[in-house]
């Protein structure tokens, strides 16, 4: 599997793909169809991601039967009922605690989880960043149309200060979360951003998620046109979009625009300049695989307080480390060696029971 343009080059296949059973033959989209009606409102942007999960798929050459889709409670949850593999419809704010069972229990399997900005940062915010701090061997992609849509219409984690909504009638005074900028500050080993209606960078982003070992976030921007539409039309109307997007590529100057590129602040922080006047040599060169998670973090800043007219997508992040599920199985391992199969009774016993007779 080639490496795409917006990921680091001479990355090797994670655990995810290399431990999990690989199919007998070539697939297709078809393979991965359910016979369940999609039923979604018409123009979901959610229909743009399904069918881009469900083309790229065939790709990872992996058994249908090893794979397998956790969702939550949200618009975005209803993803397991249309791939023909296995999944879980589980509870609010859950799919990665029960992700992680799954992952850490059997490594046969790919495991991902589909969450919304609602489900994944506000119930089960706490799940997510633990989830991402241990680097369980999964991939997360969080759909974030900055509301609530299963519910509709509320103001959601994401949803901008000001929002007016059905629980804000005169206005949002909550400060938003920014999902890279928490999954960084979580120290996740594996961050990006992508846009459902940008079919080939989404399916870039995705292979490239596949491939990482360790926990992947994969933030993609979902229109809700119901009750939020057009909260990303900036970042994708072609009159547009080329002056508002930073696609970030491993190794290359960060650039908006023809004209325009980020550059370093003295403080550390990063601003948008005029290449003309700062010159190519001042331009920041993205390294997604910097050990230190600060200059990633940095431009995720860079959307703050621009009502996304500086908003990079892409890898922000690829770095390794061990994963939580390697280093359990190695734990139980060396166990098994220095004290043998042990005693399930004697365990649950301790020693601090005794008998009252």
């Amino acid at each position: 599997m080639s490496a795409p343009s917006v990921v680091p080059t001479g990355l090797q296949p994670g655990r995810a793909l290399s431990l999990v059973p690989k199919a007998d033959g070539p697939q297709t989209k078809k393979d991965f169809t359910s016979d369940q009606e999609v039923r979604w409102c018409p123009g979901c942007g959610d229909y743009a991601i399904l069918a881009a999960v469900q083309g790229f798929l065939p790709e990872l050459g992996l058994r249908r039967e090893n794979i397998v889709f956790v969702s939550g409670i949200g618009c975005s949850s209803r993803f397991p009922y249309y791939l023909d593999t296995y999944g879980m419809h589980s509870i609010h704010g859950r799919a990665p605690a029960i992700a992680t069972g799954l992952s850490v229990s059997r490594p046969d399997l790919s495991v991902w989880v589909v969450t919304g900005d609602g489900d994944a940062l506000s119930i089960g915010g706490n799940h997510l960043i633990h989830a991402l701090r241990r680097n369980v061997n999964l991939k997360i992609l969080l759909f974030n149309n900055r509301i609530y849509g299963l519910t509709k219409g509320q103001y959601s984690p994401t949803s901008e200060v000001g929002k007016i909504t059905k629980s804000t009638p005169i206005g949002s005074v909550d400060a938003p979360f920014n999902p890279v900028s928490l999954a960084l500050g979580a120290e996740a080993t594996f961050v990006a951003r992508t846009i459902d209606s940008d079919r080939q960078h989404l399916t870039s982003v995705l292979r490239a998620a596949a491939e990482h070992s360790g926990t992947a976030l994969v933030e993609i921007y979902q229109n809700c046109n119901i009750f939020n539409d057009g909260a990303f039309e900036l970042l994708k109307n072609p009159e547009t979009r080329d002056e508002a997007l930073i696609r970030l590529e491993h190794g290359q100057p960060v650039r908006l625009g023809a004209d325009r590129g980020v550059v370093a602040n003295p403080d550390g922080t990063l601003r948008v300049a005029d290449v003309a006047e700062v010159g190519e040599e001042a331009l920041v060169v993205h390294d997604a695989q910097a050990g230190d998670p600060q200059r990633a973090f940095a431009l995720s800043r860079l959307t703050r307080g621009s009502e996304l007219g500086h908003t990079p997508i892409g890898v922000f992040r690829d770095v390794q480390r061990p994963t939580y599920d390697e280093q359990v199985a190695q734990q139980l391992a060396d166990a098994r060696q220095d004290l043998g199969e042990g005693d399930l009774d004697t365990l649950l016993r301790g020693r601090d029971t005794w008998v009252v007779s």
